[in-house]
């Protein structure tokens, strides 16, 4: 796969997961927050089936390693979507966007764990985003609004998610496990979902254009493309692309949900985005062959 490719796969993911933030918050006018992933994953995994079936001549034949990858990354990813989701019930969408993109700068934070070498320009680049998040969540009383927090927790498993794919896709079919993932996810979601939500089918009818962005755009086809992506692509150089989902997410909250855009919020996005690309491209620059 060329690098134009990769990028454009890549540009790509981060324009449906920008976009997504806005219709999880619509979503859940409607229905509860495990309800829409329940569903949303449902749909994403379901939505693969087929295409795995029409491709399994060139696919590799699936082996538990495919099997142990995608529930281990089903694992994360239920975690790292129900902190998300249940956050944006008190949160925007474009803050949320802003918030999950973080883990641009915790991948190399945690890769130090596994014995990636960290450079001076990660902890510039996340003394710069902390600074910006507290201009996001900072109010009167100086206190962290707590769907920020929830989507702040989040952002870390989907630090793990993006190091655990990084690693998995080497040795598994990116189809498959992504499959896998969405499934495990999904049936995660419905066991909470039986316990602490109740929703009808005219409130799911209701949600229906944000379940079907969730799970066939955002899940189906965004969480798809980053796997097969970053089999090919160096992890900066996708993360640097990945994280315009934060811009993405603050436009789609402003055009489309008529958020306001305050100054804090503004200083806040500004100092994040730029902490996230000082990290990437600085690094990228100095050390180009280290991941």
């Amino acid at each position: 796969m060329s690098n134009l490719k990769t990028d454009i796969l890549l540009l790509i993911s981060a324009l449906i997961w920008g976009f997504a933030f806005v219709a999880q918050k619509a979503g859940m006018e409607f229905i509860g927050p495990f309800t829409y992933n329940a569903i949303r994953f449902a749909i994403g995994g379901l939505f693969l089936i087929p295409i795995i079936i029409k491709k399994r001549a060139s696919l590799s034949k699936p082996n538990k390693e495919n099997f142990k990858y995608g529930i281990i990354l089903g694992l994360i990813l239920f975690t790292a979507s129900s902190f998300q989701q249940v956050g944006m019930l008190y949160t925007t969408a474009g803050n949320a966007g802003f918030i999950t993109g973080m883990y641009v700068i915790l991948v190399p934070v945690l890769g130090i764990f596994i014995g990636r070498k960290t450079f001076r320009s990660t902890w510039i680049g996340a003394i710069l985003a902390v600074v910006g998040l507290y201009f996001l969540n900072a109010s009167e009383n100086i206190s962290m609004n707590f769907g920020n927090f929830l989507v702040l927790v989040s952002s870390i498993f989907w630090a793990v998610h993006v190091l655990l794919i990084d690693n998995f896709t080497k040795k598994a079919e990116p189809l498959i496990i992504a499959c896998i993932q969405f499934l495990i996810t999904s049936i995660l979601s419905f066991i909470v979902m039986v316990f602490t939500e109740s929703s009808t089918l005219s409130a799911i009818y209701s949600a229906l254009i944000p379940l079907l962005y969730g799970g066939l755009i955002s899940a189906g086809v965004g969480f798809t493309l980053q796997i097969i992506a970053q089999k090919n692509a160096h992890p900066t150089h996708a993360a640097i692309i990945l994280s315009l989902e934060a811009v993405f997410a603050v436009a789609g909250g402003i055009l489309i949900l008529r958020e306001i855009l305050s100054f804090n919020t503004l200083v806040g996005c500004i100092l994040m985005l730029t902490g996230m690309f000082i990290t990437q491209l600085w690094r990228k620059k100095n050390n180009p062959i280290i991941n």
